[in-house]
């Protein structure tokens, strides 16, 4: 009988963490972002960064708040919030994007929208000030769905994306980041670069986007898992929206955004049990670091790593909000 009864008890608990942890009322809008993953600790960071991490995520977050809150759609408040994280040269994106081997910049983006699984993404560009805005005018304004490298950026300028000489992505924090990698080849940084926002809109729509400038010292045209939809990005109405930040290859094997999504819509896992599954488990299990955002269709948000840190914020329309650094 005790035996019989602990494995009631045992099976009672699996149920309940596994119910699909829907509120009683669905929220109106909801929205997630993420500024990278890594084994970062306080003692990295002076007060003087720490605050300006905090500064621009508030600010980041604070322009998807108006979009959602004002009915605008999921897709432009991801879109937006990645353009201003793109241009803010803390983030590896956009303006503060790394440098590979030789000493180049190398982008990815993708944009993902749950209403209909329309997507698209760049990879390995150079010249696009804002390649979320190019991952967008792929799904928008072309039949397919992935671009890379010079015919990107052609596609890019000729919907009218901004392009810049190479010398804009330029900082110093990057190229001194690079120039310490090249000193120690198999130097690994501690910070997991990558920008993603995910959001759910008044009209119950979802919308994934990320975007990188990849990892310091890559070689060969490498390209990780943010452009690849289902293992960095991803948005499914019927689930959930995704944004990853981390070892990107490990990403790809285990197809880390879509599989959270498979989980809940076939195993009828609620996001945040299928989130720690995905990341605290098979990955950490795998040996893989990172972390993702993500948004279910009702409004519930998860924000789960299994590093030390994750610059990261996220909001609702019943005034919950947060913005934080480490774990």
């Amino acid at each position: 009988m005790k035996v019989k009864g602990l494995f009631i008890i045992a099976l009672f608990i699996w149920s309940c963490s596994n119910k699909p942890n829907k509120p009683d009322v669905k929220m109106d809008w909801a929205i997630a972002l993420h500024g990278g993953a890594g084994n970062i600790l306080p003692e990295d960071y002076t007060k003087e960064q720490q605050e300006a991490y905090i500064h621009h995520l508030n600010y980041a977050l604070e322009i998807g708040k108006k979009i959602l809150s004002e009915g605008g759609t999921s897709l432009d408040a991801v879109e937006q919030v990645i353009r201003y994280m793109e241009d803010c040269p803390l983030f590896n994106a956009g303006k503060g994007a790394v440098f590979t081997h030789d000493g180049k910049n190398e982008l990815d983006a993708a944009i993902m929208d749950g209403n209909g699984l329309r997507v698209g993404a760049v990879a390995g560009v150079r010249d696009i000030k804002n390649p979320i805005s190019a991952a967008r005018l792929v799904m928008d304004k072309s039949e397919h769905v992935f671009m890379i490298g010079k015919g990107a950026s052609l596609f890019a300028k000729s919907q009218g994306a901004e392009i810049v000489d190479s010398s804009y992505f330029f900082t110093e924090k990057s190229w001194k980041s690079l120039q310490r990698a090249l000193e120690k080849e198999n130097q690994k940084d501690k910070k997991m670069g990558t920008v993603g926002c995910v959001a759910l809109d008044k009209l119950g729509n979802l919308a994934a986007g990320t975007s990188t400038g990849g990892m310091t010292n890559k070689k060969y045209g490498r390209v990780g898992d943010v452009p690849i939809i289902g293992a960095g990005t991803y948005a499914n109405n019927n689930t959930c929206a995704v944004s990853a930040t981390g070892h990107g290859e490990f990403f790809i094997r285990y197809t880390v955004s879509h599989d959270i999504s498979a989980l809940m819509e076939y195993k009828g896992l609620s996001l945040e049990a299928a989130a720690n599954l995905v990341v605290n488990i098979k990955l950490e299990k795998a040996g893989g670091k990172g972390g993702i955002i993500a948004v279910d269709k009702y409004g519930n948000l998860t924000l789960t790593m299994n590093t030390t840190g994750m610059f990261r914020a996220f909001a609702n329309s019943n005034g919950d909000q947060m913005v934080s650094i480490f774990r």
